[in-house]
């Protein structure tokens, strides 16, 4: 044991040594874990925020979107409402066109007819027709009215 004794001076300061940069490595060691849970904490942290900042703008973007497709769907309605009540009222002109035509074209040939009728029963030229209605009833301006009726 005398030896041991001996060495006593050797191995103590190594035991320190031993001891202290254990220690310190067990320090180190903590300090690390506590700073990756705290840059994990961080990131965590960070990440959370990023998300909700994220949901949020997308929540956002989607209420707009959701507004502009309701606003677009009431205007298409209110377009589709005046576009039946155009055709309709386009409807009503066309049909009106119509009996105006079938009135025009029965009373060009009734004036036909009376004027027919009245170059057989008179022999002198036919009285001239109105400008108004003389291009409806074929007439040529340039012609005499003894040839009109004819």
């Amino acid at each position: 044991m005398d030896w041991l004794n001996s060495l006593a001076p050797v191995i103590t300061p190594v035991a320190t040594l031993v001891g202290v940069l254990g220690g310190a490595w067990m320090v180190h060691r903590q300090a690390a874990r506590k700073n990756d849970t705290e840059e994990k904490t961080s990131e965590s942290t960070i990440f959370a925020s990023a998300v909700t900042t994220v949901t949020t703008g997308f929540t956002g973007l989607l209420e707009q979107s959701r507004a502009t497709n309701a606003e677009t769907l009431q205007r298409m309605a209110a377009l589709e409402g005046r576009h039946l009540e155009l055709e309709r009222k386009v409807e009503t002109l066309q049909e009106e066109q119509r009996q105006w035509r079938r009135w025009k074209a029965a009373a060009v040939g009734y004036i036909h007819e009376l004027r027919d009728r009245l170059a057989k029963l008179s022999t002198g030229p036919l009285p001239a027709s109105p400008r108004e209605i003389a291009e409806d009833l074929g007439d040529n301006e340039s012609e005499p009215p003894s040839n009109r009726a004819t």
